[in-house]
């Protein structure tokens, strides 16, 4: 008897776990919290739903055996949407996951991110290594993140509604009016406040020392540059995924069952 699609895209009740200044996130858990734990973290503009439930991994991390611990970051999904820039270093994402962690009391795990979220993991496989085992970052940019989106047409955009004509922009724009509840203030504070930050380019002389997977589509622009950071980390190791684009690639099922089969092994 097949599934019903409305039980396979099934999402909990979100659990609030206030973080930082007093910001709320949205998290949502699958599985025994007794198993073994992979944390998912979004990209930008996306949404623990978006990224991750409605593209099968959820149900996939479930079904291997996982406890599978979904956040929507701050600025995304349920969680809460700040407009000021300066809430949104690098740091204080990564230390955000921490806290959830802790909350769920959460000692080890392993640590499954795209775009954003694998910017962020970077960071977080670097300062708590005793606690992620193992990590796959997909689509993760070498630079600074988000560095394409053009700030002063996203600010005429949501002021006056004047026509965005960078690409790239337009194309951040439309992920973001995709997503139902995305706030475009507060996603751009965030792209002002990691670019304001000055610190967010992932460190190459202190790349994480966990085994790690470099997942990037074939067509994504920041294809060179994941290679680059996959080549830095100790124990990292690149699988470049056929055929998808930096907005479509966490959808690939090549991209899922290399995931999976990375975050078995011992």
């Amino acid at each position: 008897m097949a599934v019903p699609l409305s039980e396979l895209n099934r999402m909990p009740d979100p659990q609030m776990v206030i973080v930082g200044e007093g910001v709320r996130l949205a998290t949502y858990a699958w599985g025994d919290p007794d198993a073994p734990a992979v944390v998912i973290v979004h990209g930008f503009a996306s949404s623990t739903r978006d990224n991750w439930v409605l593209t099968g991994w959820t149900r996939m991390l479930e079904q291997a055996g996982y406890f599978v611990l979904g956040v929507d970051q701050r600025g995304h999904g349920l969680s809460d949407k700040p407009h000021e820039p300066e809430g949104y270093d690098i740091r204080a994402l990564a230390s955000d996951l921490e806290t959830v962690l802790d909350t769920y009391l959460v000692e080890e795990a392993q640590y499954v991110g795209y775009s954003l979220g694998a910017r962020v993991g970077w960071q977080v496989a670097v300062d708590l290594p005793a606690r992620i085992t193992r990590v796959v970052l997909g689509g993760v940019p070498e630079g600074i993140p988000l560095a394409r989106l053009d700030l002063d047409q996203v600010r005429a955009y949501i002021e006056n509604g004047t026509a965005v004509t960078d690409r790239a922009t337009q194309n951040y724009i439309a992920l973001t009016e995709r997503v139902p509840g995305n706030d475009l203030n507060a996603l751009l504070a965030l792209a002002s406040g990691m670019r304001a930050s000055r610190t967010i380019d992932p460190d190459t002389a202190d790349a994480p020392q966990q085994p790690v997977l470099f997942a990037t589509g074939s067509q994504d622009a920041i294809i060179e540059g994941s290679r680059h950071l996959a080549s830095a980390a100790p124990q990292g190791r690149f699988l470049e995924i056929p055929d998808r684009h930096h907005f479509n690639a966490p959808g690939s099922r090549v991209f899922r069952e290399a995931a999976l089969a990375f975050l078995a092994e011992r």
